[in-house]
């Protein structure tokens, strides 16, 4: 069963990642618009009996979704043997609950849609909540982007991140165990929470800082950067009990609305995120740097490619 990888215009620097990591050319696929707008998708060569990774994020627009599912639905016509949505960043993920009246709970919607289109498997990088995969009657891998990070705070610091030094911080409750989980991996540091209230969505209010950050440099956690005011409430809470640096690091960077100046106000030395979602670069704050995701995401496909184990990835 021969494999074949393609994808919509969301991320297409992951797919050519990929791609080039597996050694293997896009399958020749058509992703365009007619004239009036609406979504024309065609698969320009046989994947009859194949294994077809699709890539695509679904980060609004709502296009880049729809893109995934027809892409899919032309797959599945087309005979493909199996079909795995490779979504680095998994849209529309932050209502999984009806938390309030009349709301929608927009995560177990696509997860839907994306079953009906005839997805055999998903493989994913951080959902915003890990019970998304239990919206699913198929197969979810969750990865984690701990070991691109983990990686890149290697060659920096070949010796390891002193505990003495440096404390993993929370932003909020909700983030505990991701950051438990990279305090862990990264020579475990200890860890500390940002306790904070949000009165309304995309608006934070910081509380109170648990756990030791005074003389201490931080490294700010969470898994989706957006308006940016949580980190940057979150770092001018630490500099003000004594944190002597902040990094953050984020796997999806949104940036949406006045994200650029408020993180560029912000008391934070660098943002590390991963090209899970395409930004162009006048949109990104000064101080962010990319990490590639595409090799981390190629290994997770050869192993479901030959049947190997990917737990191996859940680090």
């Amino acid at each position: 069963m021969e494999i074949k990888i393609l994808g919509g215009n969301s991320n297409r620097e992951v797919l050519e990642g990929i791609c080039e990591y597996l050694s293997v050319e896009p399958t020749k696929h058509l992703v365009s618009r007619f004239s009036d707008g609406e979504i024309r998708v065609q698969i320009e060569e046989s994947v009859r009996g194949h294994d077809v990774f699709i890539v695509q994020s679904t980060n609004p627009p709502a296009e880049n979704l729809l893109e995934m599912l027809l892409l899919t639905d032309a797959a599945r016509r087309a005979s493909a043997a199996r079909i795995t949505a490779v979504i680095p960043y998994y849209g529309y993920a932050r209502q999984d609950r009806k938390d309030k009246p009349r709301v929608p709970i927009s995560a177990k919607l696509v997860a839907n849609l994306i079953e009906a289109s005839g997805v055999d498997r998903v493989l994913t990088v951080d959902l915003h909540a890990d019970q998304i995969q239990g919206f699913f009657n198929i197969p979810v891998d969750n990865l984690y982007a701990t070991p691109v990070f983990r990686n890149y705070f290697n060659h920096l610091f070949p010796q390891g991140l002193n505990s003495d030094e440096w404390v993993v911080v929370s932003p909020d409750v909700g983030g505990i165990k991701r950051a438990r989980l990279v305090a862990e991996k990264l020579w475990n540091l200890p860890l500390a929470m940002v306790d904070k209230r949000r009165p309304r969505p995309n608006v934070a209010e910081v509380v109170n800082v648990i756990g030791e950050v005074d003389g201490k440099n931080v490294l700010l956690v969470d898994d989706i950067i957006d308006t940016g005011n949580t980190i940057a409430h979150a770092a001018r809470a630490l500099v003000e009990r004594g944190a002597k640096r902040v990094v953050v690091m984020a796997t999806h960077g949104l940036f949406s609305g006045r994200a650029r100046e408020v993180l560029n106000d912000a008391p934070v030395e660098k943002i590390l995120i991963t090209n899970t979602v395409y930004r162009r670069e006048r949109a990104l704050p000064e101080r962010v740097e990319i990490l590639d995701i595409s090799a981390l995401l190629a290994e997770a496909i050869k192993r479901i490619h030959v049947g190997g184990s990917v737990s191996s990835l859940f680090l």
